[in-house]
């Protein structure tokens, strides 16, 4: 396994950007991706565009995707980044 070595330049995303990165690595329309978490579409549209607030319990949808998951490899917990804050949230 090659060694980890750290990124030359980083950027910042903002949270809704990342919810469109992840649901776009995974083909995922706005509508699949609202019908896998049960967060409307409309809000997903609202959240990508930073027209809503993510929240905690939208971000638990995400987390708990099945199709998510297993695409950012998490195993058990993920942490999410909110703004400043970051909360863990544990597999049900």
């Amino acid at each position: 396994m090659k060694e980890f070595r750290a990124a030359k330049r980083r950027i910042e995303v903002s949270v809704g950007e990342s919810v469109r990165i992840l649901r776009e690595l995974q083909e995922l329309t706005q509508s699949q991706l609202a019908e896998l978490t049960g967060i409307p579409q409309t809000t997903i549209s609202a959240i990508e565009n930073g027209r809503a607030n993510l929240g905690v319990e939208r971000a638990k949808a995400l987390a708990f995707s099945d199709r998510l998951r297993a695409f950012a490899g998490m195993k058990g917990h993920v942490s999410i980044r909110i703004g400043q804050s970051q909360r863990r949230t544990r597999d049900r």
